[in-house]
């Protein structure tokens, strides 16, 4: 198993001292998610060689290594231009990844939830384009879905990723948004919910969250009224409602075995003891015993 930190919390600092960060928590592994100077949301890598050698240089000087390489475009929106350069930036990431030496990128289903089957159609033209490049450079696909995608559901997410059939192409189960992940459901069930992801669950994210639709609907007050803006968090573990005891419990019985990131974003103020506590809590609640 590879326990990662998403460096969010650090995207200020220079990239060798972010690592260098992730290293002095008691990191092996990090999650290269976008960062301004590297792989920006929806726009081009702006990573050179030069910038590239220097991450690899930081690598080697701590001994991290990169999990995986979380890039986000809109290759299933339905502009298509919009979606035509996403997949030339996405072309651009995966040669990145190959150069860097890693064998793992994740990413979101992206889309719009009101153009749900227009967007959809998206995705499977960019799957259509990009598989063999993945393919080609040997790197695997970690897909979740996200609040606000074209699929935002854990069951439509999981036969989403196991219609595409390759075998290294799977599925992130992201714990803060489990109660958007659940539907209708006002009290999910975690542990049933990666179940069904099964064999294909290769990644998790780990934060907490709140129920927003705990106490009638009215836990968030959103205006005006029927918005359909989505709301959660990423907290430390315990700050919020998941239920963490059979979430952890029935990873263990399944004896995952895959990439588990912590992802806190709500705390740059205390980001260094955050991710120290994230990473004890993910050791104490995957490696316990069964």
């Amino acid at each position: 198993m590879k326990i990662a930190l998403d460096p969010t919390p650090f995207r200020h600092l220079p990239l060798a001292e972010m690592v260098r960060t992730a290293a002095e928590l008691g990191y092996e592994y990090i999650e290269l998610s976008p960062r301004e100077d590297f792989m920006p949301f929806f726009v081009h890598p702006r990573a050179d060689s030069a910038r590239v050698a220097e991450l690899k240089a930081a690598l080697k000087e701590t001994g991290v290594r990169i999990a995986s390489v979380l890039p986000l475009y809109r290759w299933s929106g339905p502009d298509e231009d919009e979606r035509q350069a996403a997949v030339r930036y996405w072309k651009r990431a995966i040669e990145i990844t190959a150069e860097l030496g890693v064998d793992q990128m994740n990413s979101e289903f992206n889309g719009r939830p009101e153009r749900a089957a227009e967007s959809e159609a998206q995705f499977w033209r960019s799957m259509e384009e990009l598989l063999p490049v993945f393919e080609r450079e040997g790197i695997g696909l970690n897909l979740e879905p996200h609040p606000d995608d074209f699929c935002e559901e854990n069951r439509p997410g999981v036969d989403l990723v196991r219609a595409i059939d390759k075998p290294w192409v799977n599925y992130v189960y992201c714990a803060p948004h489990t109660f958007h992940l659940a539907g209708d459901e006002v009290y999910p069930d975690v542990a049933e919910m990666l179940g069904y992801a099964g064999d294909k669950l290769a990644h998790l994210h780990l934060a907490d969250s709140f129920n927003f639709k705990g106490s009638g609907g009215l836990r968030y007050i959103l205006n005006p009224p029927g918005t359909p803006a989505r709301i959660h968090q990423h907290l430390d573990i315990g700050q919020g409602e998941v239920d963490w005891d059979a979430f952890f419990a029935k990873l263990r019985r399944m004896d995952f075995d895959g990439i588990a990131t912590v992802a806190v974003f709500a705390w740059d103020e205390r980001a260094h003891e955050s991710c120290a506590y994230m990473l004890e809590q993910a050791k104490r609640g995957l490696l316990a015993p069964v």
